[in-house]
Parts: C-alpha cells; sequence; structure tokens
C-alpha cells in the first residue's frame, strides 16, 4: 500500500473515543481506498501481506517452545 494511507478498521476522528457502538466500516472499502480503487493492486498488496505474516508466523513457530504452547502448533493455511 502506499506509504501515506492506512486501513481503518472504525470511522472515528481525534474527537471520538471508540466505543462498543462506534460504526464499522468495511473493509473491502477500507482496502480499495488504500490501494485508491486499483483492485490489482489492493490484490497485490493484500497477498504480499499473507506472505509476510506466513513468514512472521513460522518464525514464532520455530522460536517458540513446544511447551510455552502445551503441543499447539500454528496451522499456514484455513482449513
Amino acid at each position: 500500500m502506499f506509504a501515506d494511507d492506512q486501513l481503518s478498521l472504525l470511522d472515528i476522528t481525534e474527537d471520538d473515543v471508540p466505543t462498543a457502538s462506534a460504526p464499522k466500516v468495511d473493509l473491502v472499502d477500507s482496502v480499495l481506498a488504500a490501494c485508491r480503487g486499483d483492485a490489482r493492486t489492493a490484490i497485490r498488496e493484500l497477498l504480499a501481506d499473507a506472505d509476510h505474516l506466513r513468514d512472521q508466523l513460522y518464525i514464532a513457530a520455530n522460536l517458540m517452545s513446544k511447551g510455552m504452547g502445551r503441543g499447539w502448533r500454528p496451522q499456514y493455511e484455513r482449513v
């Protein structure tokens, strides 16, 4: 994504305090807006983010002891 753009999960201003009743923003619209409406760029960026997160999960899984997670190991793909 572009350096100056960031996705927003809540539609709030600086004066607003987020609450449980704060209006939600459609994440698809937020992604497209961050990529200035270019769907191909949005998909490319989401795939790059997913790849980065898989790498981070792989690193964390290898650094975490089995005792810490009581045998739990992460899944790298959705089931």
